[in-house]
């Protein structure tokens, strides 16, 4: 009969080989393609000596194909919880060492596990991808288990934030429990998220694609809009991640973490007072303006390489996180189109369900025209952005620097869809449409058409109708635009606001 000791022996022995994963020839392999293990992610996610593996001994069930002979250990994931920056995160990482990181019956059944304990004590839960898809030997077993994950990822959405970590191939159903998530983040070069491959497309449509291509990190980054952050390499990944969580609330009954900026909350910048061109068709950047208010120039923009004439980002007013959506002049004008409409849309919702004010810097002059915008449904993806901000209950405080026209001005959070403080600064030219659209209507057959325009440009493309009918609270110079900001977030710090009792509303996707 063995000796306590030799138990104790045994079992250290046991979770050696464990965390060996698939063994030193594949974590070799791992290495090579500038990839880290599962467990070496981790730890460098996680404080040091803070992270707890839960359900390691679990093994896979399956005796089809001789699978019963198979020693999957981990069963192709790792699982558990700690601390990042001292708040309490969860996580998981699949184990591409161990038989591609394939998903099967039990590896979903760990995966759905830490979902669920985090939801129970209300902490962000981090998933690392990195596995071929379903585990084909255990079948409708696999399937199955991708259903539990995106039940899971459904309940959790808008309790806890959840960030999918993309650091290899996503392919199949597998990419859905990543697109149901808050944030995907991906890394150059090495990872891919796609739902049939390059060998499919080719045989199915005779296109030839490669994987980079196809489902490539700047692919989902910037056209498809798929992944909202892209890193250089793991490591700058890890510590985007890091970055991300300093913003966020663990969930949705807290607020985000106060940080002491050191930033003068009465700080005025007078280069704002310069910054918008006399011309109103003349371009800026709308990231300089931004810079300027928030705490120390300091934003992380999400979807930074998508839709860019719209900007989404975090940042910090007097040390509270919120979220900005901004038009940027330099692209398109700054107008709305399909993409800007759901990329804001998203961002808006996001916020709202984790209790982050939203602030608006508005200049923009319409939806995009053509058909290409009205076929692809420009109506609809418009309305997704007008339900969110609607819906939003969280502060929201409106600043309209420049161009605010027709309904891309109420798109952009007016009075009428919940803006709580609205500011514009003297630059602001707030009508129902531009100068020119509106004198060739209004003095179509006066042959003091010219003259007309130029009294109609100052009476009417100026913030102050607006102010005299209240759609507008205060004309501020630009100048004091951060004191103001924070000064409106500190008023609306107690805001409270119900909707109507409903199981949900009918949003237009």
């Amino acid at each position: 009969m063995a000796t306590v000791q030799e138990k104790i022996d045994f079992l250290h022995q046991k979770i050696a080989k464990i965390e060996m994963g698939g063994g030193q020839k594949r974590i070799d392999k791992q290495h090579e393609k500038g990839k880290m293990t599962a467990r070496e992610r981790l730890l460098k996610l996680f404080d040091d000596g803070s992270f707890t593996e839960i359900s390691q001994f679990i093994k896979h069930r399956c005796t089809n194909f001789n699978m019963q002979d198979k020693n999957l250990p981990g069963d192709g994931v790792v699982t558990g919880y700690g601390t990042v920056k001292g708040r309490l995160v969860f996580a998981y990482a699949e184990d591409f060492t161990v038989e591609g990181g394939s998903l099967g019956e039990m590896h979903a059944h760990k995966i759905v596990q830490v979902q669920q304990m985090a939801m129970k004590m209300g902490a962000p839960i981090i998933g690392i991808n990195d596995s071929g898809g379903a585990r084909i030997q255990e079948g409708v077993d696999a399937l199955s288990g991708f259903g539990r994950i995106f039940m899971s990822n459904t309940s959790a959405s808008g309790v806890i934030p959840q960030i999918s970590v993309i650091m290899g191939p996503c392919a199949g159903g597998a990419v859905y429990s990543p697109a149901l998530t808050d944030f995907i983040f991906m890394v150059k070069k090495t990872s891919n998220m796609f739902i049939t491959g390059p060998a499919v497309i080719k045989s199915v449509t005779a296109e030839e694609v490669t994987s980079e291509e196809l489902g490539g990190a700047m692919t989902h980054n910037s056209i498809s809009g798929v992944a909202h952050f892209i890193a250089e390499d793991e490591d700058d990944c890890i510590n985007q991640i890091k970055y991300l969580l300093e913003f966020l609330p663990s969930n949705n009954m807290e607020e985000a973490p106060l940080v002491e900026t050191g930033d003068d909350p009465q700080r005025q910048d007078e280069s704002l007072n310069s910054i918008i061109p006399d011309s109103s068709n003349m371009p800026y950047d709308m990231l300089d303006i931004i810079k300027s208010s928030v705490d120390n120039g300091e934003i992380y923009q999400v979807l930074e390489n998508y839709a860019q004439n719209m900007i989404t980002c975090f940042a910090r007013f007097d040390g509270q996180s919120v979220g900005i959506i901004a038009n940027q002049p330099k692209y398109l004008a700054g107008c709305l189109d399909i993409n800007a409409s759901d990329k804001a849309a998203r961002f808006i919702r996001f916020c709202d369900a984790f209790n982050i004010p939203i602030v608006t810097y508005v200049d923009v002059p319409g939806f995009l025209p053509g058909t290409t915008q009205e076929y692809g449904g420009i109506i609809r993806h418009g309305a997704k952005m007008l339900y969110a901000y609607c819906e939003a209950t969280v502060p929201k405080v409106t600043v309209i620097v420049r161009k605010a026209y027709g309904g891309a001005y109420i798109a952009m959070c007016c009075r009428e869809l919940g803006a709580d403080m609205v500011f514009a600064w003297p630059t602001a030219e707030i009508a129902v449409m531009g100068p020119d659209g509106a004198a060739n209507i209004i003095f179509k057959n006066d042959p003091e058409k010219e003259q007309k325009k130029q009294e109609y440009i100052e009476e009417f493309s100026t913030p102050y109708k607006a102010a005299e009918h209240g759609y507008v609270d205060c004309v501020i110079e630009p100048k004091a635009t951060r004191p103001r900001i924070i000064d409106a977030l500190a008023m609306l710090a107690s805001k409270r606001e119900e909707r109507p009792a409903k199981k949900h509303g009918n949003m237009p996707l």
